[in-house]
């Protein structure tokens, strides 16, 4: 980080200072519900919380802006949106797909940083399943995503791949709220064969996972919202 500025996410404190930081936090903030559809997100406010004027806090706007994640509106200003169910379907049927792509596509080969982050994210998940906190489940799911990410080495990939997670996260909120125990041991299972597929170096296998648990959330998404 260029700076040890701190800006508020949730009841954390993080490091920020640029575009991509606000972003993060933005967008960590409306998959968590702390901004819910129709909640407006003021530039002002915005630049006067993480201490920098509303440059980079447009520029953040603007990248969440072509997410799909929040839109501008005339005498209203900017506002979250909420996916609806053809949206959720076809972001979930595109993931689907591009998790084929991670082993194929240019991927990185999987190291020991790549499984010491995975292991961490697993005992978090056994600690999960005891004391379920839907905030702490999609929090998870966000360390997983960065991992997940760091494994894929196209980056016309890795942005694809970021645009549809952000979007399909902005769900899975409401489906742990509803389906606590069975999303936390599906979610050990997953980070259980994501840290075997590691152990193998094997970037492909990593893709397979993923589709296979996509396809798991996918399911609970049509049960919830109809997708």
């Amino acid at each position: 980080m260029e700076s040890t500025l701190k800006a508020k996410s949730g009841d954390k404190t993080v490091e920020k200072v640029d575009a991509a930081a606000i972003q993060r936090i933005l967008l960590e903030r409306i998959c968590l519900l702390h901004y819910k559809p129709g909640d407006q997100l003021k530039e002002a406010d915005l630049a006067q919380e993480f201490g920098v004027s509303r440059t980079p806090v447009r520029d953040a706007l603007n990248r969440i802006s072509h997410l799909g994640m929040i839109e501008s509106r005339n005498g209203v200003g900017t506002v979250v949106v909420g996916l609806s169910p053809e949206e959720i379907r076809h972001v979930y049927e595109m993931r689907l797909e591009l998790a084929c792509l991670i082993g194929r596509l240019s991927p990185v080969s999987p190291d020991t940083r790549h499984l010491a982050a995975l292991q961490e994210l697993l005992g978090r998940a056994h600690a999960l399943k005891a004391n379920f906190d839907a905030d702490e489940y999609v929090t998870i799911n966000h360390k997983l995503h960065e991992v997940i990410a760091s494994l894929i080495g196209n980056k016309s990939l890795r942005s694809m791949w970021l645009q549809t997670y952000v979007q399909a996260a902005s769900t899975w909120h409401q489906v742990a709220e509803t389906m606590e125990t069975e999303v936390a041991e599906a979610l050990v299972e997953e980070l259980t064969d994501l840290v075997n597929a590691v152990k193998q170096g094997d970037a492909e296998a990593v893709g397979y996972i993923q589709r296979v648990h996509i396809n798991y959330g996918f399911a609970k998404i049509k049960e919830l919202f109809g997708a």
